[in-house]
Parts: C-alpha cells; structure tokens; sequence
C-alpha cells in the first residue's frame, strides 16, 4: 500500500513573526496568510503484508538527500532529513518503511516550505496508522515536531497554512490558536491573482540565525525590535479587512507598512537582491512589496494594478528574480492511498 499527501505554502499579508511562542505567549500574535497552489509532496511507501523487511528509506528529491536506516531505533537527529525522522519519531509506523517528500518551489523560499512538510509528514503517518487527527490537531503536531522534537524555534503560521488551506486570520496566544477563515470567494481569489506577482529571489532563505538575534534583542528589552513587532501585529486586522472589503491597492499599502516594519527587526532581513527587485516592481507600477516569511532571501510578494502586472513580472525578472506560478488554494492538506504500490525508487 502507498499513502500520498499534499500540503499547500503560503504568503503572509501581515502580522509574520509575531506567531512566535516568544512573543505571542506574553504579547499575544496576530497573522494574516492564505495558501497557494505551491504544495510539498509526501509519498510513503509501505512494505506488503507478511515481509519482514523494517528498513526506513527517506528521500528528498529537492534536496538531493537520501538516508537509510536499518530500523527505527538507528534514527539519530543529525542534519540530515531530520524533519523526517521526528515524525516517524512522533509517529512510529511498525516495520519498514519508504518515504519520499518534494516541494514545487525552490528551498529556502520563505513560503512556510518547512511547516507544509511537517502537516504531510504527520498527515501521511496518521494514515498509514489509521489514526484520525483533524486540521487544526496536524498543525498543531506540526508545530511540536519542530519547536518540542527538534527543538527548533519558530512560529505557528506555516502549519496552520499547510493544514488549513484558504485564508486565514489566525490569533496567537499562551493558551491556544483561533483561526478565523475570511469568507473569500474563489472569484475574490482569482481577482487577487491578477494583481498578484510572486517572484524568488534567488536567494535561499534560512531563518535560524535571523531568528535568534530578533528573539535574543526581544528578550533583552530592544526597543526599535519591540515597537517594531507591535506595529507588525497591529497591521494583521487592516489585512483581515482590506481582504474581505475586496480592496487590494489598500491590501498593498498594508503590505508595504508590514515591509518596513519587518526591516526594522535585523539589517539582513531586506537584501541586496530583494532590494531590486522591490525597486523593479515599484519602478513598473507596482503598488507595494514585501518580503514573504521572515524575509532574509527567498520569495518577495507584489500587488500592483491588474494591467501593469505583466510589466511588473518583467521587471523584477530583469532584477534578478523568478516568477512563481502561484494561485491560491482553498484546500489544505489533502490525503490519500494506493494499493500495489511499485517501490518509489
């Protein structure tokens, strides 16, 4: 038998990096995002019933990384696929097992890739087995597999994304997530799309070490870092409002005020390159910009008039950048099997 998910990234409008334990369980945190129809691909392959076989194989086609394990008990966190071992770690499948992830946009993207690979991981687990867990329990399992497991530090926005699909005004606090879906039509939606550029840098994104100098001058009382996530988390409700009311000129005034605030946070949020392509984009009509996930590299979202929108992708790909093909997707993680399934490799 062969189990497969699917669990979409995302864009965040406004409110990144106040979902973070650090600040949302004292301060409380605030997040506008939505889904896009960028997924991370998770196959696993199970052994036919009687075989003794109990090898783990894990792949990741994007990464080019392959490890094997000769059982569950060999599984050792050393940087390699370690987001894989702690979910067969959380949730441990009996006998062997073959399992092959894969996203559609490039590493370090800034698009939650992570926090989606963590929801199909486990969605995929829970099914082979036959564990029930509902969206918002995946997400919130996700987010324990890095933060708790692993022991990474990180927010909560990404899981809840890749498990709940739309879009979303998610609240943070000590005692729980509330995650409040905008009654967006996919009319709605694709009238977005259009004026809609998302571009990569072509930068990798890798958030830890940025991750740590905000949090360390957060806990250590800086004042600009402070201000600056308060305003961040105040500019999640105007998102909320300004994608229900349909108004996406006031949408990008609200993205480019969450940009210059991000900034605020650590010199090398913005970047040389990310810099440009914001420069391109405003230079060919483009309304605002701003960084997707906690900035540093990967991926720049852009919202500009339905009519320049074709200048404003040529621009930014004459700066550098890489237009992603990317819509949005109601669906969040979606999961289903096979039987007589051939080997993934």
């Amino acid at each position: 038998m062969s189990v497969h998910t699917r669990a979409p990234l995302r864009v965040d409008f406004a409110g990144g990096w106040t979902d973070v334990p650090v600040y949302a369980d004292t301060e409380g945190g605030a997040v506008v995002n939505a889904a896009v129809t960028l997924h991370v691909h998770v196959d696993f392959l199970l052994p036919a019933k009687g075989s003794q076989a109990r090898r783990i194989v894990l792949h990741a086609e994007d990464l080019k990384e392959h490890v094997t394990l000769r059982s569950s008990g060999a599984i050792a966190y050393d940087g390699q696929l370690d987001l894989h071992k702690a979910a067969l770690n959380m949730l441990p499948v009996t006998g062997g097992i073959e399992v092959l992830s894969r996203s559609d946009a490039p590493g370090g993207s800034g698009l939650g890739g992570s926090g989606a690979l963590d929801v199909g991981l486990l969605a995929g687990l829970a099914r082979c087995r036959q564990e029930p867990y509902d969206a918002e329990e995946l997400a919130e399992m996700g987010f324990q597999l890095e933060t708790q497991e692993l022991g990474l530090l990180g927010g909560r926005q990404d899981q809840y994304a890749a498990a709940l699909g739309g879009f979303h005004e998610l609240s943070f606090a000590a005692d729980g997530v509330r995650a409040r879906r905008l009654p967006v039509s996919e009319e709605a939606a694709r009238e977005l799309e259009r004026h809609l550029v998302l571009v990569y840098t072509g930068h990798s994104h890798f958030s830890s070490a940025t991750h740590a100098r905000v949090w360390q001058a957060y806990g250590e009382g800086d004042g600009e870092v402070t201000d600056a996530l308060h305003r961040i988390r105040a500019l999640a409700a105007p998102a909320a409002d300004a994608i229900e009311q349909g108004d996406w000129h006031r949408l990008a005034g609200v993205m480019a005020e969450n940009w210059k605030q991000q900034q605020r946070l650590d010199p090398t949020i913005a970047t040389p390159r990310s810099g440009a392509i914001e420069q391109a984009a405003l230079a060919a009509g483009a309304w605002g910009a701003k960084a997707t996930g906690a900035g540093a590299g990967g991926c720049m979202m852009l919202l500009g008039p339905a009519g320049r929108r074709g200048a404003v992708a040529a621009a930014v790909e004459a700066a550098g950048g890489e237009v992603l093909p990317a819509g949005f997707a109601f669906e969040g993680v979606a999961v289903w099997e096979r039987e007589d399934a051939a080997p993934l490799t």
